[in-house]
């Protein structure tokens, strides 16, 4: 590996249209300009001569030289120096672009193509699987739908930052499954108070991932232990059964909120954690795991409830309690409402 640069970048890291011993030349340059040769020589620590580097950045006019004895050489300023190759390069980048899109046209126009001009494309093999999952979701330009089960077929499934990054809709269904292992509900939240939209229910038939409702990804075979493989979607009857799935499947799920990290009580203290937690389905010991409790202090808290909300199973006492939360939460609303309406007239 090469030095540091004098300008701290690595001597290696690559610049547009210049060869990496042009590059050393220029970056040493930029340091030291104006500059003799015999000032440039003992700091030059490639084999190449530096009189011929000097002489190829001179015919392009990335170097040039001062009037006087001894010849001084001086770097161009950067910006001057590169504005036109990146125009260049970006008129390029834009050219390769277009016939891109001229050549997936023609392909997809193919009747000899082969799966991605029918309904389901097969994709196998863990690196391919990677590579064609992430060029779909990189592809998303405005939301994701996701039904996230274990085992996930790529990385984790719906707990994927980028696509919030980019202010994508992000709407993921998680299986209780998803969420029961220590740890695994206060990652859910982060990402919540990121901005996805998350839901849980007790336990979803499949893993899916949708891109902009215009492609779907789903595992070939539920066996964890079987060779990666996916099926994708494309526009279809089948893509549109999909989406109908999720969208069924995320009304009846019940909504996560990003409760554990609230300032205002602890999130072992937080009753609406215990809340969603009993209705997404989880045992009393994972969902001490998650609260970081004893199972003996949540088998207390759950009979509490039950209790105090008249319930005869902790499904129903959780259900209760969400549609109490809920009444709570819209009088909140309705009486700040009023509140306001009642200043405004004042």
């Amino acid at each position: 590996m090469q030095p540091d640069s004098p300008t701290g970048a690595p001597s290696g890291a690559p610049m547009i249209g210049m060869s990496e011993v042009e590059q050393a030349a220029y970056e040493l340059l930029v340091d030291t300009s104006p500059a003799t040769y015999a000032d440039l020589v003992p700091r030059w620590r490639r084999p190449e001569p530096l009189a011929t580097v000097l002489a190829r950045l001179a015919e392009r006019s990335l170097v040039s030289t001062m009037p006087g004895v001894p010849t001084r050489f001086r770097a161009q300023a950067p910006r001057v120096a590169f504005d036109g190759l990146l125009a260049e390069f970006e008129e390029a980048l834009e050219r390769a672009r277009h016939h891109v899109s001229v050549l997936d046209a023609a392909y997809q126009a193919c009747p000899a193509a082969p799966e991605t001009t029918s309904v389901v494309e097969l994709v196998t093999g863990q690196r391919v699987v990677r590579q064609r999952l992430l060029q779909i979701q990189h592809g998303a330009r405005e939301r994701i739908d996701c039904l996230a089960k274990p085992p996930y077929f790529f990385g984790v499934a719906g707990t994927d930052h980028d696509p919030l990054r980019r202010g994508l809709s992000y709407r993921t269904v998680y299986d209780h499954a998803a969420i029961e292992h220590p740890g695994a509900l206060a990652t859910v939240e982060h990402l919540i108070e990121a901005g996805q939209l998350a839901r849980v229910l007790p336990d979803l038939p499949v893993s899916l991932y949708i891109a902009d409702a215009r492609l779907a990804v789903l595992p070939l075979q539920r066996d964890p232990t079987a060779p990666d493989a996916v099926i994708v979607v494309h526009p279809s009857a089948l893509l549109d059964a999909m989406i109908t799935l999720f969208d069924g499947l995320w009304r009846r799920a019940l909504p996560l909120h990003p409760t554990a990290h609230s300032k205002a009580a602890p999130a072992a203290a937080d009753p609406r954690r215990l809340i969603t937690l009993l209705l997404s389905g989880l045992t009393d010991e994972a969902i001490a795991h998650q609260l970081g409790l004893s199972h003996r202090t949540v088998q207390r808290r759950v009979a509490t409830l039950m209790a105090e909300l008249g319930a005869h199973t902790r499904f129903q006492a959780g259900m209760r309690a969400a549609l109490s939360n809920q009444a709570q939460s819209n009088q909140a609303q309705s009486n700040q409402a009023q509140s306001t309406q009642g200043r405004t007239t004042a």
